[in-house]
């Protein structure tokens, strides 16, 4: 570009100077995320040490009840938000380890089938030979589990959860693929539902709108790939691939 003196030279710098800025916003955003969740623990673990003293009082016991409902639902969201403001600013302190994949899937599986149980419904598991990879065992597990919860929560009663995992070995990575047989969602919302906060208008009250985030970018930080599709039978698809690495 130095050596050019036209329209496309002029181009590049208004680039520059825009991408600059925004980049810098973007920081600024993850870098208020992670402190606002550091600064809610503090007066959370107040309010935990306070319902213990109210525990003693049998009068406040109701009242009791409902504020740890909403302390724990507060400390999920607080743990949610910091491992969403790890993974997108500190995605190289991320510890690796040689792991069978689809172990950590199948134990997973057998603790959603609980889960599922208790709504009417299940969980099946197809799984393939061993598939290991250098990966973070955590955040793997919360990635597997968010999505399956998420289509256990949302598939009809009396139906199953199909959760299949198959080896590409031209590809040389692993392909997993979550099913249920819910309603599916609307396509526009296909991609957007990977991002933070995204629920749809009748989902208040189910969560936070974070798992399916944490997900996609706990599968983008092992080099893979996740994506949602609408079954024509009925029912969502999200399909995993994750790339094999020593």
């Amino acid at each position: 570009m130095s050596m050019r003196d036209d329209e496309m030279v002029d181009l590049a710098g208004d680039c520059g100077q825009t991408a600059d800025p925004l980049k810098l916003l973007v920081e600024a955003q993850q870098h208020l995320i992670h402190e606002i969740a550091h600064e809610l623990r503090s007066p959370l673990m107040r309010m935990q040490a306070a319902i213990g003293l109210l525990r003693q009082d049998p009068a406040c016991r109701e009242m009791v009840e409902r504020i740890e409902r909403e302390s724990v639902r507060m400390d999920t969201l607080i743990e949610a938000l910091l491992t969403l403001a790890r993974l997108q600013s500190y995605p190289e302190s991320i510890q690796r380890e040689p792991l069978d994949v689809i172990e950590l899937l199948t134990e997973i599986t057998e603790n959603a089938q609980f889960e599922a149980g208790l709504k009417g419904c299940n969980v099946s598991l197809k799984t393939c030979p061993a598939f290991v990879s250098c990966v973070s065992g955590e955040l793997l597990y919360r990635s597997f589990e968010n999505v399956i919860r998420n289509a256990v929560r949302y598939t009809l009663p009396g139906t199953t959860v199909a959760v299949s995992a198959r080896i590409n070995p031209d590809a040389g990575c692993l392909n997993v693929r979550i099913t249920d047989q819910g309603r599916g969602i609307a396509n526009e919302r296909l991609h957007s539902i990977f991002q933070p906060f995204e629920r749809g208008m009748s989902e208040a009250g189910t969560g936070f709108g974070l798992g399916l985030a944490i997900a996609a970018r706990a599968v983008e930080i092992h080099g893979g790939m996740i994506m949602a599709r609408n079954e024509l039978s009925g029912g969502l698809t999200v399909e995993i691939s994750l790339p094999c690495r020593a």
